[in-house]
């Protein structure tokens, strides 16, 4: 049996994208290019079905692509590329514990696992309806192809873990609090949290401006708090992916924050 860590541009997106993008075409071809309607209404239909079946086919093809780039078995495998690069900076003493926040269908956590075998990974993920394909069940089943067995998977809420200050020798999330509306560097500082003294972090995500405001600020804030080696490191120049990737794939501004506390 092989994992199935599905793809992070979900199939069911890029169906109901096409499907949209169909039903538009056909409503151009019947409202926009027969006699049905005439006049002035003709005119404005032919305008507002042929601009959504435009914009369908574009976001159709852009959704396509990255789930190509994003799939664990095809050419690219980005998702893979950008998971073994995090659990690069994971190390975790004998008998340590890890926590990966989002987990989605357990790729971080277990890899994280299969590279610390003498230690332990949680992942919690509250597994939302975007993601209706991920869930605990596919984690554990993941976890058992790949014969690893010092990980275990929950339901978790990132902006307020439900753990005590200090549980985990490592904590490690890939793409997920940029998806959260609200204070995200607070989300880090929750997820920081439950770091132990001495632990090392690993977050990736797009730490835009737009979306996390001054993170290098945020940076001399962790050093200021004790916080020891902390870098943020660019992923988007080829480390994770190229310029040119980061820009058509909306994931400008990704980087890696790690450090130890």
């Amino acid at each position: 049996m092989k994992p199935d860590y599905k793809n992070w541009m979900p199939k069911g997106m890029v169906l109901t994208a096409a499907i949209a993008t169909a039903v538009f075409g056909l409503l151009f071809i019947v409202f926009g290019c027969t006699g049905i309607v005439s006049g002035a209404l003709k005119t404005v239909l032919f305008i507002v079905f042929l601009i959504g079946t435009v914009v369908g086919v574009c976001v159709s093809l852009w959704m396509l692509l990255l789930y190509r780039a994003f799939s664990y078995n095809g050419k690219r495998q980005m998702s893979r590329q950008i998971i073994e690069g995090i659990t690069e900076y994971v190390d975790l003493p004998d008998g340590g514990v890890g926590l990966d926040v989002g987990c989605g269908s357990g790729a971080l956590t277990i890899a994280c696992a299969k590279r610390n075998p003498n230690a332990s990974f949680i992942g919690v993920d509250r597994w939302g309806k975007e993601y209706a394909s991920f869930n605990k069940p596919l984690c554990e089943s993941n976890a058992g192809a790949e014969g690893v067995k010092n990980v275990s998977f929950g339901r978790g809420d990132a902006t307020k873990l439900d753990f005590p200050d200090e549980s985990f020798d490592a904590v490690v999330s890939n793409y997920v609090y940029h998806n959260i509306p609200g204070d995200r560097q607070a989300y880090l500082l929750e997820t920081l949290r439950t770091l132990k003294k001495g632990g090392t972090f690993a977050l990736h995500d797009i730490f835009s401006k737009s979306r996390y405001g001054d993170m290098e600020a945020f940076v001399r804030k962790l050093k200021d708090m004790g916080y020891e080696r902390v870098e943020l490191i660019d992923t988007t120049n080829g480390k994770f992916m190229s310029k040119f990737e980061s820009v058509w794939m909306e994931l400008s501004g990704s980087a890696l924050l790690v450090g130890r506390k």
